[in-house]
């Protein structure tokens, strides 16, 4: 069972590139989390959303060199081949989330290091994080997974072990693989392996209001999650997670529904002017909140 953990943060001033706006984190769970935005508008909080997808950087493996070799051992030829072409393996490596919170890398091309090298010769301790890769396969077949990925040196960048068992390739007897990985910090704009949101999407905040006691019962009857009780003295529910179950309640006497004509509009649910509630979940390469 997923718990889920409910945050109470106060309220702050949010303000990048001119963009102001009032935050507060109302759920986290895992990967995924909700952020309450306020004084705002719609076309700000996409803004926001775009950013986020294209302009926040991770980082990801972006060059790989496979070593192509033939060996003969106790009569069995190993030969650097597998089922899968390498740029296949490439595009898997590209996606498995290298840990990125807390990573004080450069981007390439402006890594006081090696930024003005060519694009094939730049590399160093700050742009970029190595991984070695050397498996042989077995007679019932060798899993090459995330976790036989081997940091080449701070133990921090190692691949977490909630996703050690991403499957890359599989070997048998005779086939080898053999690869040095490199990842770079880069922008979701340019490729969406460095991207670090996943399902991110906003909508305006509501609330309830009950019209209508005498029509509401039709609700009521069917013994669902909110009750009359729920609304306050004015005949409103402003509660987030209470509304997000009246929205699931409210298609039990919908238009479409035997009780649509008789329950009519006697709860109704409206926009709260300036505030939205944007939610996503993390790729697994930072925290959520980080990226926020």
């Amino acid at each position: 069972m997923v718990r889920r953990r409910k945050v109470a943060v106060e309220v702050e001033e949010f303000d990048y590139g001119g963009l102001k706006m009032d935050s507060e984190i109302i759920e986290e769970d895992g990967h995924s989390i909700r952020i309450l935005l306020k004084d705002t508008d719609r076309a700000s909080v996409n803004a926001l959303r775009r950013t986020m997808i294209g302009d926040t950087p991770k980082m990801a493996i972006h060059r790989i060199r496979f070593t192509q070799s033939t060996t003969e051992e106790d009569g069995v030829i190993w030969e650097s081949v597998g089922p899968l072409p390498d740029e296949i393996v490439a595009h898997r490596l590209a996606m498995i989330p290298i840990p990125s919170d807390g990573a004080e890398f450069h981007v390439s091309d402006e890594c006081p290091q090696c930024g003005d090298m060519v694009e094939s010769q730049r590399g160093c301790p700050l742009c970029e994080i190595i991984y070695r890769c050397m498996v042989r396969g077995e007679p019932e077949g060798r899993s090459v997974k995330a976790s036989d990925l081997e940091v080449l040196g701070d133990l921090q960048f190692s691949i977490s072990e909630e996703f050690e068992d991403i499957t890359i390739t599989k070997l048998y007897t005779g086939q080898t693989i053999d690869f040095i990985a490199r990842a770079n910090k880069g922008y979701g704009r340019d490729h969406v392996k460095w991207q670090p949101v996943t399902g991110i999407s906003f909508y305006a905040r509501q609330h309830a209001v009950l019209n209508d006691k005498k029509a509401a019962k039709v609700l009521w009857s069917l013994g669902l999650t909110i009750k009359e009780k729920d609304f306050d003295k004015n005949g409103r529910i402003e509660d987030i997670s209470l509304i997000e179950q009246m929205k699931k309640d409210l298609l039990h006497v919908g238009p479409s529904t035997d009780h649509g004509r008789e329950f009519g509009d006697a709860i109704t649910l409206e926009d709260v002017p300036g505030e939205f509630i944007l939610q996503y979940e993390s790729d697994g390469s930072m925290k959520a909140r980080t990226i926020f």
